[in-house]
């Protein structure tokens, strides 16, 4: 199982008028809830977590680990999303991914708040988790990440 991971808008929220607080790390503190949210679903899924945020080349993986790990979150696995060489927008990073390499019998979700993803095919839009921004990721939307993870996809029956 793998979690296509952005870390704006879905981490960190990004609230225009509070000015972000930084890590000892240089990089800036994940929301407290998010954290347990994220947590949840790396806790009940054993997923790993593939970063797709724009971040993503900025920093080394042992780097990111050590992101994770100092915000009190225990990856069971974390990679990066090819670097974006060709300044792709975030949904044809995430197409790309899909057709190049994921693995078919491995499921997945996507937690990001760029409603670009709204535009994925039905194919892969069934496994979006789509945070607000100024918010992040919250238990609700974890539930549901859970869901498409254990089921192939959420159902919203």
């Amino acid at each position: 199982m793998l979690i296509l991971l952005d870390i704006d808008g879905v981490m960190v929220p990004a609230n225009s008028w509070k000015k972000p607080e930084f890590h000892d790390d240089g990089f800036p503190l994940f929301s407290v809830k998010s954290v347990r949210a994220l947590q949840k679903i790396i806790s009940e899924t054993n997923a790993k977590v593939l970063l797709t945020t724009s971040h993503k080349s900025k920093y080394s993986l042992p780097k990111w680990r050590n992101i994770f790990k100092s915000r009190g979150i225990s990856v069971n696995g974390i990679a990066l999303l090819t670097k974006n060489d060709e300044n792709l927008n975030r949904k044809d990073e995430i197409l790309n991914w899909y057709q190049s390499k994921h693995k078919s019998n491995e499921h997945f979700v996507i937690i990001d708040d760029d409603k670009l993803l709204n535009s994925l095919p039905d194919s892969i839009k069934d496994y979006l988790v789509l945070t607000s921004s100024s918010v992040g990721l919250t238990d609700e939307l974890a539930d549901n990440a859970i869901s498409i993870l254990k089921q192939g996809k959420f159902d919203y029956a």
